[in-house]
């Protein structure tokens, strides 16, 4: 069991979180930013969040975090769909969650919220993705 939580979680982790660190301040600011100062909708705004977010994540991730060395356009496809998947996935997830859990909750915060939860659930799923599909080894 050791063995399977030091390979899901090693120096690669730490650094995934630095760099998460980075990217989380960067695109947080850019999502709420276009979503309550420039109105944009939940949709919107997330999605550009993760659109120039992911651009700096992928350069942070791929020589800092995975130190990966491979070339050509696959490894950046790989990056583009874990990206996709892991974005669907979470705020797919967060959106109905956060309205069923805060049903008495105005949808400015409803949406905030789901935001919120959103980021949580990509950040799980993007390490994994990144880790194991995208700058796999």
């Amino acid at each position: 069991m050791s063995d399977l939580f030091s390979k899901l979680f090693d120096r690669s982790f730490l650094r995934f979180v630095l760099v998460g660190v980075v990217n989380t301040l960067f695109g947080t600011a850019i999502m709420f930013s276009a979503y309550n100062l420039l109105g944009l909708n939940y949709w919107v705004s997330s999605a550009l969040n993760y659109i120039l977010a992911s651009i700096l994540s992928y350069f942070l991730n791929k020589h800092f975090t995975f130190q990966n060395k491979e070339k050509g356009i696959g490894v950046l496809f790989r990056f583009v769909i874990n990206i996709l998947v892991c974005y669907l996935l979470a705020y797919g997830i967060a959106k109905p969650l956060i309205r069923a859990l805060l049903t008495s909750a105005g949808p400015r915060i409803q949406d905030n919220v789901s935001m919120l939860t959103g980021m949580v659930l990509f950040t799980f799923f993007n390490y994994f993705g990144q880790k194991f599909f995208a700058f796999k080894n």
